[in-house]
């Protein structure tokens, strides 16, 4: 399992569209990728639950990254979020 954080830089914090866009990154990979705030965690794929975290600009979030291509996955899901969040 890879773990690490990250702090939101986007001024909206995770709305509907990189909520989307991130739904979608997670979807390309086989791991199981979660996003915790608090005491929430969801899955990375699923659109309304990372919504419903109500993340905003300046919270740190932490991925959990779990699988066959874990490595890659959070490669990747690092990278989206430093580009887009």
């Amino acid at each position: 399992m890879k773990t690490f954080n990250y702090t939101i830089k986007d001024e909206l914090g995770i709305h509907a569209r990189p909520a989307g866009l991130l739904a979608k990154a997670a979807k390309a990979y086989e791991s199981e990728i979660t996003i915790t705030k608090g005491d929430k965690t969801v899955g990375c794929t699923k659109l309304m639950a990372l919504m419903g975290l109500g993340v905003k600009c300046g919270d740190t979030v932490t991925v959990n990254v779990s699988g066959s291509d874990e490595e890659a996955a959070e490669k990747g899901i690092k990278e989206f979020l430093e580009a887009n969040l």
